[in-house]
């Protein structure tokens, strides 16, 4: 048996969006930017793609700017907001993904703005009250929280959020990138100014992201030196990337109850089945909670054991792939900066299974499995 369960790092696309794709990659060659036919039939369908966006996050049209990713997306929304509307404080929290976190951090290094982390507790929860009282000492500001945590899973209350930003006049960005696709979004509703989404998360292809910006919300683009986007964002567009993009999460809205209903089960069964086969088993932040944690995540705190610093290579060796942490830091030496900053204990082994739809029951009976094997073969550290 050959399992994935690191879905929270890329996931297999689609073949519905690859039929989508196809005729972009093969026979729709033109550039968009161009005025002859060929260019306008392309145009036609990135333009097409970006309603569609727009349709199901109740957004408008013009509000969706294309890109290649969502950590391009979350630099856009940063460097832009701070530089354009002159704002110099930011606040956001040790918790979030290296793509808001070092992007805060490079800000502030300019001496652009000054950064507050916001405070959470020993399961990751963000203290909102601290939030309240941030934003009351630095009303104008810069506030960037994520919805849910790409390692540990947690559920951030982007809604609160948003209408406590909204009583002190911050612009309010929130890395929306692990839900994108598995929760719906209505920016109508949300008091958010932006939201990211990239299509790998939810089945789409690689190297296609776009940031929805609320209208009348100006600022500078990142990347200069063309009119594409709307004079934000220059570059030719990623066509079929985009197409794909669309059609991912025309599917992923399409199917999201099906889904989550699926996924949510393998995850139960997961927690189920390792507290039953593993003493000791624990798990980080929220991750175990349903109400409390994105579904697709699952974080698992092992026992202390020699084998721990095996443990992801010898799940490999037995056709099992899953991460560490966050994938974006595989092989750093560091460690998980989340994990580290829920002051976890380092000599416990910590595994992120992350499914998707294309899981099975069978996959997570046979990782547990493997799993338990390997610890009954190897004794605990007391």
């Amino acid at each position: 048996m050959n399992v994935y369960f690191d879905n929270a790092a890329t996931t297999p696309l689609d073949p519905e969006v690859l039929d989508a794709m196809l005729p972009f990659l093969q026979n729709h060659f033109g550039n968009p930017s161009s005025i002859h036919s060929h260019g306008r039939q392309v145009r036609a369908a990135v333009e097409n793609a970006r309603k569609t966006i727009a349709h199901l996050i109740n957004a408008a049209p013009a509000e969706i700017v294309f890109t290649s990713c969502g950590t391009e997306a979350d630099n856009y929304a940063a460097f832009g907001s701070v530089r354009t509307l002159g704002l110099k404080h930011g606040i956001t929290s040790k918790l979030e993904h290296h793509a808001v976190l070092h992007t805060m951090e490079a800000l502030e290094k300019a001496g652009t703005m000054v950064l507050s982390y916001l405070r959470h507790d020993a399961q990751g929860r963000l203290d909102l009250e601290h939030l309240e009282e941030l934003l009351s000492t630095h009303p104008r500001t810069f506030v960037s929280l994520m919805h849910a945590n790409n390692e540990i899973g947690n559920l951030n209350d982007i809604a609160a959020i948003g209408e406590i930003c909204a009583r002190y006049d911050a612009v309010f960005h929130t890395d929306t990138v692990q839900t994108m696709g598995h929760y719906r979004h209505d920016v109508q509703q949300l008091k958010a100014h932006f939201l990211v989404g990239s299509a790998h998360k939810f089945h789409g292809p690689k190297g296609a992201g776009f940031l929805y910006r609320r209208s009348g919300l100006l600022v500078d683009a990142l990347i200069h030196g063309g009119s594409q986007e709307r004079n934000q964002r220059a570059g030719t567009e990623n066509v079929y990337g985009i197409i794909g993009l669309a059609k991912a999460l025309e599917i992923a809205y399409r199917d999201m109850a099906t889904h989550q209903h699926h996924i949510q089960g393998l995850k139960d069964r997961f927690v189920a089945k390792l507290r039953t086969e593993i003493d000791g088993v624990e798990f980080n932040g929220t991750s175990a909670e349903a109400d409390q944690s994105l579904y697709t995540v699952l974080s698992v705190s092992l026992p202390a054991s020699d084998m721990n610093e095996m443990l992801l290579f010898n799940l490999d060796i037995n056709h099992i792939s899953c991460s560490g942490g966050s994938a974006c830091t595989s092989g750093a030496n560091a460690g998980s900066h989340v994990l580290n900053a829920l002051n976890c204990d380092p000599s416990r082994g910590t595994i992120r299974f992350s499914m998707s739809k294309y899981n099975t029951a069978e996959e997570v009976d046979y990782a547990v499995d493997q799993l338990a094997k390997m610890y009954r073969q190897q004794p605990l550290k007391v």
